[in-house]
């Protein structure tokens, strides 16, 4: 078994990194939303106090609108969500890089020396690690090879066989079922939301309309269904959940493979398998490039 934390440290770096950079784009993004509605609520209502009759709901709208203002300014200048996406890149990619060599897929097939083996995956890692120059690599005191990635390199075909089948095959297969499902999930969730907001804003406008409020509640409510379109929008359910979902089966007929290859074919059958999981981080990170 090949766990994460015996993976290399670029892999534990670039993972942070990436985590580090979602986690706070997101509570960036869903943020700005929520004020976004609550500018639209102050601009709905009217409450003057003082001599001066100075409009309190005026200066919430204001105030609002410039802490808007103040993280559009803080992602426009951190960028989290290159961070986020650039880093999980990376992360991917020096996982894929790890399972090779671990196992012996091409290029780090058994007809390779231990050392031979060992210099190809330093020199690939290295040049992989400088083809993301954006991503802010957290620091790491693990390996490039830890000792976990030399053991299971060192076991029979057959242990390494089923290792990979088991570790890295099916492992991935139940998380992108799994992933799918809670993409589609909240994809269904968020669109019944969407439906009730619609609903509740026609009936703000016919209780405008027939006098039964006085202050434009509909507005409110269509800034809310724009908040809710733009965080659908940046989460991406329904095509994240479609791709996962298409990988997972594709990942089932790659495990059958897996299950039959034979040791000549061995490294090519890795390589085939590895591709059909980068295919789908290659397809999400161009999906979210702006």
């Amino acid at each position: 078994m090949l766990r994460n934390e015996d993976l290399p440290g670029l892999f534990q770096a670039a993972d942070e990194a990436a985590v580090g950079g979602q986690r706070s784009y997101l509570r960036s993004y869903g943020l700005r939303l929520v004020l976004a509605i609550v500018a639209a609520l102050f601009a709905a209502l009217s409450l003057r106090v003082g001599t001066q009759a100075t409009d309190l709901a005026a200066l919430g709208t204001a105030l609002a609108f410039v802490c808007i203002l103040t993280l559009d300014i803080g992602l426009l200048s951190s960028r989290p969500n290159r961070t986020w996406h650039e880093g999980r890149a990376l992360a991917e990619s020096a996982k894929t890089l790890a399972w090779k060599y671990t196992v012996g897929g091409d290029p780090f097939d058994h007809t390779l020396t231990g050392q031979e083996a060992d210099t190809q995956l330093i020199d690939r890692t290295w040049r992989l690690q400088h083809s993301f120059p954006e991503v802010q690599l957290e620091p790491t005191t693990v390996a490039t090879i830890t000792d976990r990635m030399r053991e299971l390199r060192g076991c029979t075909f057959v242990e390494r066989r089923q290792a990979y089948l088991e570790h890295r095959i099916q492992s991935q297969q139940r998380w992108y079922a799994a992933k799918s499902k809670q993409h589609r999930r909240r994809g269904q969730r968020l669109r019944a939301i969407a439906l009730m907001l619609e609903i509740a804003g026609i009936a703000a406008a016919l209780a405008k309309a027939f006098d039964a409020i006085n202050f434009d509640l509909a507005g409110v409510v269509a800034a809310s269904i724009a908040g809710i379109a733009a965080w659908t929008s940046a989460r991406q359910d329904d095509r994240v959940a479609a791709a996962y979902a298409t990988t997972s089966n594709e990942l089932a007929l790659v495990g059958e493979t897996i299950r039959t290859a034979g040791e000549t074919n061995w490294g090519a059958a890795v390589s085939d398998a590895e591709e059909v999981i980068n295919r789908e981080h290659a397809l999400w990170r161009a999906s979210h490039v702006e």
